[in-house]
């Protein structure tokens, strides 16, 4: 633990062998990295042993959000970050990261109180001290088939990721899920880095996953859908992804984006109304 920084990193995985050592070197500076795995059958679980990691083998819960929390609850350090396998944490970030980590509180204090207010925070009398500071957000870089996207919503994706331990957690959320802290979040222009799946056999198997766990937390809600209503709500999101949103700059990496998302939308309404048929006719 010598020279390590006072942070625990959360990464939930499932047959992630081509991602995680990237994942995990990017993050060597932390005292502890928990790995909960939900049934891997390749080389993921070695990796992540190897270097040095708390493994959890966990089954699946049902969401990822649950799945994530089980995560931060095996942390122990002042800090946590929660990443997927396919993210990383550039050395710039890092730097930042260690930085807030390990920061003495009375040294902080000695310094921040000798500046002025912070007058875009619409009338905060003055500085936000580190140690009141209860979580960071981070904008993150998305990669696509080698391509940084940055139009449609993907740039600048700013998520909170890193919160102290004991007053941040994950939301209940099956897909979708996010970090949500009790207290002062500050952000951060410092990136995260994600190299999303490009293989489109793989995207079809994860829109089928997504769909499926979007399907049945809506339905568990009450919510009720048409397969016309989906069709409507595919056609929209590509509108909205290609063209409203700038889409179509992203070159062909936009245009497979766009199309894959509207795809994503389409199976998770079909299969809402087909929970509800499968319902009415039982």
């Amino acid at each position: 633990m010598t020279g390590k920084s006072s942070l625990s990193v959360a990464i939930i995985t499932k047959d992630e062998e081509d991602n995680l050592s990237d994942c995990l070197r990017s993050v060597a500076f932390a005292a502890q990295i928990v790995v909960v795995d939900s049934g891997s059958t390749d080389g993921t679980l070695q990796i992540a042993r190897d270097f040095g990691c708390d493994v959890f083998e966990e089954p699946w819960r049902g969401g990822f959000g649950v799945q994530k929390q089980f995560a931060i609850d095996q942390c122990h350090c002042p800090w946590i970050i929660v990443l997927d396998a396919d993210e990383r944490i550039p050395a710039e970030t890092a730097v930042v990261i260690k930085g807030l980590t390990n920061i003495d509180p009375e040294e902080a204090r000695m310094h921040f109180s000798s500046l002025p207010a912070d007058s875009s925070r619409g009338g905060d009398t003055g500085p936000v001290f580190p140690e009141a500071v209860a979580g960071y957000s981070f904008p993150r870089k998305n990669y696509f088939q080698g391509r940084w996207i940055r139009y449609a919503g993907w740039w600048p994706d700013r998520l909170v990721r890193l919160f102290r331990r004991g007053r941040g957690g994950m939301s209940p959320a099956a897909v979708h899920e996010e970090v949500e802290v009790n207290g002062i979040v500050e952000p951060l222009n410092v990136p995260l880095e994600h190299f999303t799946e490009s293989d489109l056999g793989k995207i079809l198997r994860k829109i089928d996953r997504y769909s499926s766990l979007g399907a049945q937390e809506a339905y568990d809600t009450g919510r009720r859908a048409t397969v016309s209503g989906a069709m409507f709500r595919a056609v929209l999101t590509f509108l909205q992804d290609y063209i409203l949103r700038l889409g179509v700059l992203d070159g062909p990496q936009g245009l497979t984006l766009a199309v894959t998302d509207s795809v994503n939308k389409f199976f998770k309404y079909a299969k809402l109304a087909e929970m509800g048929r499968k319902k009415d006719e039982g």
